[in-house]
């Protein structure tokens, strides 16, 4: 993060339209979070940035690893903190930036093995500020080189850092939404060839919902697949 403030600032505001666009896509959320870190890591200029995201759906929450742009994705598999461990989840706590000069000499910071190997100096984790003030991740970025992460870097990482929120808030809205499409879509096949069930061979609506889901036992398809089949059927 060595360039001109000029420099900087143009980038960033490429950072946040690159993010923003993400909000209207086709992206699902790993490709978004890829985008994140990876937009993220080329206009700031750091060596590694990574993304955290709080998991409330498990008792007690977590926060985990969900991307990072320059580790093996075996690095990335199944890690998570207690989210009163670690700098993420003293973020998380804090709902604070966190900036440190060196990472070796920090007692919260816990990959120290990680940061010899890759030889990682300073960083700083900004919090993902979701709807209702919520911390729903962190974002962190690490320097090879000694670095001071200004006020104005920390604001402007800040900023990314809540489009990224927006872009994860409004991708999980998506899938849910064709979720529930999908699900209403086979209610109203089903319904239609119980329809066309009861019709043909005289039988109860619940007697046709019972052939329907034997068939989809026999033949290890589901139900949706029978019902569709059964539709399709009636219109030759």
């Amino acid at each position: 993060m060595n360039q001109s403030n000029q420099q900087t600032y143009d980038n960033y505001i490429k950072a946040l339209m690159d993010i923003s666009q993400a909000i209207t896509s086709d992206l699902f959320l790993e490709d978004l979070f890829k985008l994140i870190v990876m937009v993220t890591a080329k206009v700031t200029g750091v060596e590694i940035c990574s993304l955290w995201l709080v998991d409330e759906n498990v008792n007690p929450p977590l926060i985990r690893l969900k991307a990072t742009q320059a580790l093996e994705p075996v690095y990335i598999k199944d890690r998570a903190l207690r989210l009163d461990e670690g700098v993420v989840g003293y973020v998380v706590s804090t709902q604070r930036p966190y900036v440190i000069e060196d990472v070796l000499r920090n007692e919260r910071f816990k990959e120290k093995e990680m940061a010899r190997t890759l030889g990682l100096v300073s960083m700083v984790g900004v919090p993902l500020q979701g709807r209702e003030d919520r911390v729903i991740g962190v974002l962190n970025c690490f320097t090879a080189v000694p670095h001071h992460f200004s006020e104005t870097d920390i604001n402007m990482l800040t900023a990314v850092a809540g489009q990224a929120a927006i872009a994860i808030h409004n991708t999980e809205l998506i899938i849910k939404t064709r979720v529930v499409e999908r699900e209403l879509q086979t209610r109203k096949q089903i319904e239609r060839a119980k329809e066309i069930l009861m019709d043909r061979r005289k039988i109860s609506g619940e007697e046709a919902y019972r052939w329907i889901q034997k068939r989809s036992m026999d033949s290890r398809k589901s139900m949706q697949d029978v019902a569709e089949a059964i539709i399709l059927s009636d219109e030759w």
